[in-house]
């Protein structure tokens, strides 16, 4: 188990050109805490905190006073001791951030107490333009990061882990909103992360790994696994919490999930994903699944797509779906539940694998692929990489930029990139996916051996 701190050079020097002030914070600084530093100082766009590892700090509010503005963010960086990020722990909120354009990197966070009297979000989310890169949230009795209905825009997770968070079915291990009155167009990106376990230590219930009520939801390249509820859930925003001036058709919520995956293994809960709404807030939304990997391991006979309440679209091209446990397949949609925003079914998707077995398959699928293994490298040991005998060797269908009149705004048309394999991160230096030419089915591919190139001539293998 790997977690690299170092950040490419490319990553800071072609994002963010500070200009402003450098300041320290760590045992033997001026000052000793976060807090210190933010109660004195009033930072500006291009300031930068860098904030001593190998050292426990105590929680702290970010103010709102204290962010950069969206070409010059105030940066916040640990700066690792003995391989050790600085580690914020305990308080109701550990990271209580109300600034805009702030980008939190190399940090630890976690909670302290039980889901009944212990930390209640480990980082808590307002402003926009909000960056968590290359941080460890881990060990919260409740919510692990969550955003406020009110005063919260752009949130992007990056190069993180997110492990142990989550409890009580209304805590969750990412629970994101945006607010559509006062920050328009705001988006949230979690990107080549690892997420997993959403049950606080084995407690009674957990949550969803991802609850999200933004605006836009863009998932790419994540391994996600062991959520106590759904995987990924993604709905409208909660009128109960709305600023005012909000309303269910203010805005339709659009989602892009690309490149994950997704493992499903608790056995007392049998549907994966979630789409729509779940019964406060929802959608009526456009929503995209493409090259994904969805693994069942609870042996059960589960539901990959639940559609629920309002929805407009779902489009689902080159993904696994696989009950690996089971051996008699999944269903694939439960829309009994899902209001329709045309008045009828709207679901299309070509070139998925399919476990034979499978029922409520879309009439909208097509150019399936159906068989009882997928063929991966090690499936027990969850290596789900194909293998060169594989059913998902270039069997992938070109790259779709979504069905005429229910297209979503720039969608990420193709995978460039794989997922983290297990928590092995390096930050700023994402796992490039190999392309030969035509692309696998799922969210891992392979060179296909059979054919090699040698000085201009085919060669059989």
């Amino acid at each position: 188990m790997r977690f690299s701190a170092c950040i490419g050079a490319g990553v800071l020097l072609t994002s963010f050109a500070a200009m402003g002030e450098t300041y320290q914070v760590g045992p033997t600084r001026s000052f000793t805490t976060l807090g210190d530093a933010l109660s004195s100082l009033d930072l500006e766009p291009g300031d930068v905190v860098e904030i001593d590892g190998d050292t426990i700090y105590p929680d702290v509010r970010v103010r709102s006073g204290d962010g950069g503005s969206a070409q010059n963010p105030v940066i916040l960086r640990g700066i690792s001791i003995n391989g050790n990020p600085p580690h914020f722990r305990g308080g109701d909120n550990t990271i209580n951030n109300d600034a805009s354009h702030i980008v939190y990197e190399n940090i630890e966070i976690s909670g302290t107490g039980n889901v009944s009297n212990g930390t209640f979000r480990c980082f808590f989310h307002k402003g926009t333009g909000v960056v968590l890169r290359g941080v460890h949230v881990h060990d919260c009795p409740n919510h692990g990061i969550q955003s406020a209905d009110s005063g919260s825009g752009s949130l992007t997770v990056e190069y993180s882990r997110v492990i142990n968070v989550g409890s009580g079915s209304t805590r969750h291990a990412l629970y994101i909103a945006t607010d559509e009155v006062n920050f328009p167009g705001s988006v949230f990106r979690l990107q080549y992360s690892y997420v997993r376990d959403t049950q606080f230590d084995n407690s009674d219930l957990g949550g969803n790994m991802i609850k999200s009520r933004a605006e836009r939801n863009e998932i790419y390249y994540n391994w996600l696994e062991g959520a106590y509820f759904h995987t990924i859930e993604l709905i409208g925003p909660d009128p109960a919490g709305a600023p005012s001036g909000y309303s269910e058709g203010l805005v339709r919520e659009d989602s892009d999930v690309v490149g994950n995956i997704i493992v499903h293994t608790e056995p007392d809960f049998d549907k994966i994903i979630r789409l729509g709404g779940d019964g406060t807030g929802q959608t009526y939304g456009r929503f995209r699944f493409v090259n994904n990997t969805v693994i069942n391991r609870n042996g059960d006979f589960s539901t990959v797509f639940r559609l629920f309440d309002g929805i407009e679209s779902l489009e689902a091209n080159n993904n696994v779906f696989w009950n690996q446990n089971g051996g008699s397949g999944l269903r694939i949609i439960r829309e009994n539940e899902a209001d329709w925003e045309s008045g009828s079914t709207t679901i299309v998707g070509t070139n998925n694998w399919i476990e034979d077995g499978s029922s409520f398959i879309p009439q909208g699928f097509s150019d399936s692929v159906f068989g009882a293994n997928p063929g991966f490298v090690n499936a027990a040991g969850r290596d789900y990489t194909p293998s060169q005998s594989s059913a998902l060797i270039d069997r992938g269908g070109p790259p779709s930029t979504g069905e005429p009149g229910f297209q979503i705004s720039t969608p990420l048309v193709e995978p460039v990139r794989h997922p983290p394999q297990e928590d092995d991160i390096t930050v700023g230096v994402p796992a490039t996916r190999p392309d030969d030419e035509v692309i696998d089915i799922g969210a891992l591919e392979v060179i296909d051996l059979s054919i090699i190139f040698q000085d201009g001539f085919e060669i059989i293998l």
